[in-house]
C-alpha cells in the first residue's frame, strides 16, 4: 500500500486474488469506485475495495447478472443505519427472481429429457409423428391453447369467478418432473384442442344457451357434484345414489327452474349422451396428472362419466 493508504489496480487485484481484468470490469461499470486517480492518472483504490470486491464477486457466483449486482450494491450505499435492511431486502429480491429463473430452465429441461427419451424408446416407425408432435409444445409447455378451448367452450356471459372456476378445472398444469407418457398426452392435448373440434357448436345439447337453461346455476352446481364424486372414485366406491348424484341432478333442475323428480331424472339420463371428442380430452389429462402407478387421478370427465352411471342406475331402480 502507498504512503496515502491507496491501493493500484495490480495490488488489489492481488489482494483479492482475481485479475487487473477482472478489477477494470468492475470498475467501468461503476460497481468498484476509486479512491482517487494518481498523478500519472491511475486508478488508485482504498481499503474499502476488497470489501465490495469480495462482495462483487460472491454475488458474481451465484451467477446474479452485472445488473442485479448493481442493484444490490446500490442499496449497499444508502444511509448509515439504513444499508443493512436494505441491502437485504434487495438481495432477497433477487435471489428470489433467479430461483425462479433457475427453476424455470429446470423445468425446461426436465420436458427436454423426457421428450427425448420418447423419442428414443418409441418404435422407429412412429418416431417421425411423435418428433412433430412433440415439437408444437413449447418447453416447458404453455396451457394456452387448452384455455383457449375452454374459454370457447363454456357459455358465454358466465361470471368471471365463475368461469376462472371452470378453466382452472379443466386445464391441468403441466407436471413439474414429467415422464415420457406424460409428455406424450400434453402433446396429444394440445395438437387435440389445436384442431377443428373446439367452440361452442359442439357442447353437449344439454348444455347450449338454446335449450333454455341458466348456464350460472348449472356450472356452479357441477363443480360441486364433480367434488363429491371425485371423493367416490379415489375410494373407489361404484357408481350409486346418494349425495353427490343428487347434487348433480339439482345443478341440471335448478338451472331449468323445475323440481328434481324421477320424471326429470329420466329425461335427464336421456339426454346426457356420451361425447367421444371431449372424453378422449379427459382420457389425456387423467394420463397427464395420474402417478406412473396406481390408480387414475380423478378428473371432471370422470366424476361426470361416474354421475352420469349413477344416474342410470337409479332411474334403472326406480323403473324396477
Amino acid at each position: 500500500m502507498s504512503s496515502d493508504d491507496t491501493w493500484s489496480i495490480g495490488e488489489l487485484a492481488e489482494r483479492a486474488g482475481t485479475t487487473v481484468k477482472t478489477v477494470r470490469f468492475y470498475s467501468d461499470r461503476g460497481l468498484l469506485p476509486e479512491a482517487r486517480r494518481s498523478t500519472g492518472g491511475h486508478r488508485r483504490y482504498g481499503p474499502e475495495a476488497l470489501d465490495r470486491l469480495r462482495l462483487i464477486r460472491s454475488l458474481r457466483t451465484l451467477d446474479l447478472p452485472v445488473p442485479d449486482v448493481g442493484r444490490v450494491l446500490g442499496r449497499e450505499d444508502a444511509p448509515d443505519g439504513a444499508a443493512d435492511g436494505v441491502l437485504d431486502g434487495v438481495l432477497e429480491d433477487v435471489i428470489a427472481e433467479r430461483l425462479r429463473e433457475i427453476g424455470s430452465r429446470m423445468a425446461a429441461l426436465r420436458w427436454r429429457e423426457a421428450a427425448l427419451q420418447l423419442l428414443r424408446d418409441c418404435p422407429a416407425g412412429e418416431r417421425a409423428d411423435r418428433l412433430l408432435l412433440i415439437g408444437s409444445i413449447s418447453t416447458p409447455p404453455s396451457t394456452a391453447s387448452l384455455v383457449r378451448f375452454w374459454r370457447a367452450w363454456i357459455p358465454r356471459r358466465l361470471p368471471a369467478r365463475l368461469a376462472s372456476a371452470i378453466v382452472d378445472q379443466a386445464v391441468p398444469p403441466p407436471p413439474e418432473d414429467p415422464t415420457p407418457a406424460q409428455v406424450l398426452a400434453f402433446a396429444r392435448l394440445h395438437a387435440f384442442v389445436s384442431g377443428d373440434c373446439n367452440g361452442a357448436d359442439n357442447r353437449p345439447a344439454v348444455h347450449r344457451p338454446e335449450e333454455g337453461y341458466r348456464p350460472a346455476v348449472l356450472y356452479d352446481g357441477l363443480i360441486e357434484a364433480y367434488a363429491l364424486a371425485s371423493a367416490e372414485l379415489r375410494a373407489g366406491s361404484p357408481a350409486r345414489p346418494g349425495e353427490a348424484l343428487d347434487c348433480f341432478v339439482s345443478a341440471y333442475a335448478h338451472s331449468r327452474g323445475t323440481p328434481d323428480t324421477p320424471a326429470f331424472r329420466r329425461l335427464l339420463g336421456g339426454q346426457l349422451a356420451a361425447d367421444p371428442r371431449i372424453d378422449h380430452y379427459w382420457g389425456l389429462v387423467a394420463e397427464l396428472i395420474s402417478p406412473p402407478s396406481g390408480p387414475p387421478e380423478p378428473t371432471a370427465g370422470s366424476a361426470h362419466a361416474w354421475l352420469s352411471a349413477a344416474l342410470d342406475a337409479d332411474t334403472a331402480r326406480e323403473a324396477a
